[in-house]
């Protein structure tokens, strides 16, 4: 049984006539009629009672017509979706972000692309940038982004934002009085930072910038989230050398302040593994793109 012989037998049953339902199908009566009969013979049962009279459904043509309509219409809406998905119009898209993300951008990109594409399902999980790593590499997220663009061979990534580290305190700190904080000033401070594990990319370059003048910083707290590092900060924990993208999370106890010597800028960057195929991704990226060549240089 074809595609082609549901069509026929459809218009058949509608016309109940081979002439006029030739017409419609735009071929011949022979055709038709040697159609029906494979069809017939497919079912193994007769569908059509032809006479004098005319031609008339059967029993089983009545209810074979109900099916054939369903048939129809589940290979129409099946082509239909595999059109759709093979545009990136409809699908699921997995999204892993690192928490800062969501001071830098994340929100817009996805009301953005959201709007655009709304047949397309966003799921987003909070993750460091390791566990992003290994999970693109093991093909559980689609895009992510992470703190580092020091990334294995199979994935790709574009920067998308770039900013100075600041100086994060109780703001009840002596420091949290200052315009800005020198570095040298927290080398006798109890230090929170991002856990070497989770983030060793960071964690060197917090180290090294504190290096740079002259002292290790004394790492008394170690975690696997930025927001957790100001909120320890918050409850007089320690000091920390944060992006200055965590100065929008308004959190309660915690002050801010530039940093007079950073060296390094914190960065984010979108990565993605280019396989397998995935449409919906490719429009993400480009969307996330497009957004981060639109920003201000300063942005």
């Amino acid at each position: 049984m074809e595609f082609r012989h549901l069509r026929y037998f459809l218009v058949l049953a509608e016309e109940l006539h081979f002439g006029r339902a030739a017409k419609r199908l735009s071929i011949s009566q022979p055709p038709l009629s040697l159609n029906i009969q494979q069809l017939e013979a497919s079912v193994g049962a007769k569908l059509f009672e032809r006479d004098s009279r005319g031609v008339r459904l059967t029993a089983a043509g009545r209810a074979f017509r109900e099916s054939a309509n369903a048939l129809l219409a589940q290979a129409e809406a099946a082509r239909v979706l595999a059109r759709e998905i093979e545009a990136g119009a409809v699908g699921r898209l997995r999204v892993g972000f690192v928490g800062s993300m969501l001071y830098r951008g994340l929100p817009q990109h996805l009301r953005d692309f959201q709007a655009s594409y709304p047949g397309i399902q966003v799921a987003l999980t909070e993750l460091n940038s390791q566990e992003q790593i290994d999970a693109l590499l093991h093909n559980e997220l689609d895009a992510g982004f992470v703190h580092t663009g020091r990334l294995p061979d199979e994935l790709s990534a574009v920067l998308i934002h770039s900013e100075p580290f600041v100086c994060c305190v109780p703001q009840d700190h002596a420091l949290a009085a200052q315009a800005e904080v020198a570095l040298v000033d927290l080398r006798a401070e109890p230090f929170v930072l991002f856990s070497r594990k989770a983030s060793p990319d960071y964690y060197s370059r917090i180290f090294d910038m504190c290096a740079a003048q002259g002292f290790y910083p004394q790492i008394r707290h170690e975690v696997r989230h930025w927001l957790s590092v100001v909120s320890l900060v918050s409850q007089g924990m320690g000091v920390a050398v944060v992006p200055a993208a965590l100065a929008r999370s308004g959190m309660a106890g915690a002050a801010f302040r530039p940093l007079a010597d950073a060296t390094v800028p914190s960065e984010v960057y979108c990565a993605w593994k280019a396989a397998p195929d995935h449409p919906a991704r490719d429009h993400f990226v480009a969307m996330v793109r497009a957004a981060t060549a639109a920003q201000p240089a300063d942005a």
